[in-house]
């Protein structure tokens, strides 16, 4: 007994089996703790724990799906993102700019209309003779052209044609492209055979000059009938549904090619074989399977033509087949201005700047798209 208190040390009392452990033994200098000390808790094991005893863990985030990833492509985009600003702002300009600039302006006393408005002088086929190739000022912005007309004013006429035109004949370009090519993909046939028979034809054949046959032919009749109805007859514009629709029918072949194309690749996946499987009509496959999945190509390509449509549109004006005076376009503003290039070179480097900026907007606009869009893109 005397020993083994020795080995303890004094005044530490002894330890019985069975008893709870008291932290003072471990601690005393000569004691023998027994070895039920808790251990720390492994790492690995603190995850499986603060689930147990926190509750459930919360789900991962989930995964974005292709589209939101092809958007947070596009939106990385900075030459994307500053063109579609810009072509928004052109938008807005040529939408709301008009009834905003003739409410801007005091009264005028004209020398051959008499005390006139803002609502006159700033409209784009007002003409004030006695005020031609002014440079900008307080009243006229941008300045005037070789009749006296508000360059700013005909310049957001401008936009709005030309933007007006590439809207309508995108439209009649996917509804045809995606028609006749989702037929021709999916069925083939004789459909199959006489797109590829007419792609090659519009092919061989300049859609311009297909264009200026047109318009050269069928224009005067457009100004006389088309003439009464609103909007697009008025103001020398009668031409312009015919110019769009000559547009739309020498670009939708290539729209079809597009989607034909992808028809036939989309046609071979097996969630199309499944739902024949589960027996789904052809109509209903084409519908919930092939158009939607038809978004990529189709947008690529409508964004790309745009810029092409606008400047078919300004050519065919500044050739004088398109918008007539007193109406305006870019086309038509460029063709008036270019016989003044040494005089006044302003009244057409305006109209220049302007096209030019459009095109290029939508260019990097097609290229940020196809970039995003492309199935086959990576980061």
């Amino acid at each position: 007994m005397m020993k083994d208190r020795m080995e303890r040390g004094p005044n530490v009392p002894q330890y019985t089996p069975g008893e709870p452990f008291n932290n003072n033994y471990r601690f005393q200098p000569g004691v023998m703790a027994p070895d039920n000390t808790v251990k720390p808790m492994e790492p690995e094991m603190e995850p499986m724990a603060a689930s147990t005893t926190d509750g459930p863990q919360k789900p991962d985030k989930k995964h974005a799906t292709p589209f939101q990833e092809s958007f947070r492509r596009f939106r990385r985009d900075k030459k994307a993102m500053i063109s579609l600003g810009v072509i928004v702002f052109l938008i807005v300009l040529a939408i709301v700019g008009p009834p905003i600039y003739q409410h801007i302006g005091g009264i005028y006393n004209s020398t051959t209309n008499g005390p006139i408005g803002p609502d006159q002088y700033h409209n784009f086929g007002h003409a004030e003779v006695d005020r031609v190739t002014e440079g900008p000022s307080a009243q006229y912005w941008l300045g005037t052209d070789a009749l006296g007309r508000d360059i700013l004013a005909r310049i957001m006429q401008g936009v709005l044609i030309s933007i007006s035109v590439a809207v309508l004949v995108e439209v009649v370009d996917i509804v045809l492209g995606i028609l006749v090519g989702v037929l021709a993909g999916y069925y083939g046939g004789w459909i199959d055979f006489f797109l590829a028979r007419f792609t090659d034809i519009m092919f061989a054949f300049p859609g311009l000059l297909f264009l200026i046959l047109i318009s050269g032919i069928m224009g005067p009749w457009a100004d006389k009938n088309l003439n009464h109805i609103p909007v697009i007859g008025a103001n020398g514009n009668a031409r312009l549904l015919l110019v769009s629709l000559a547009l739309a029918f020498t670009i939708w072949p290539l729209m079809a090619r597009y989607v034909r194309g992808q028809t036939l690749q989309l046609k071979q996946q097996q969630y199309v074989e499944a739902a024949k499987t589960l027996g789904s009509s052809n109509l209903q496959i084409i519908l919930r399977h092939i158009v939607p999945n038809l978004f990529s190509i189709v947008v690529i390509a409508s964004t790309l033509n745009i810029s092409n449509t606008i400047i078919a549109e300004a050519g065919i004006s500044f050739l004088g087949l398109g918008v007539q005076p007193p109406g305006s376009s870019i086309g038509l503003m460029v063709s008036e201005g270019s016989q003044y290039i040494r005089t006044n070179p302003w009244v057409a480097i305006v109209p220049c700047t302007i096209l030019a900026i459009i095109v290029l907007a939508f260019s990097f606009l097609g290229d940020g798209v196809r970039d995003a869009f492309d199935p086959r893109a990576k980061d």
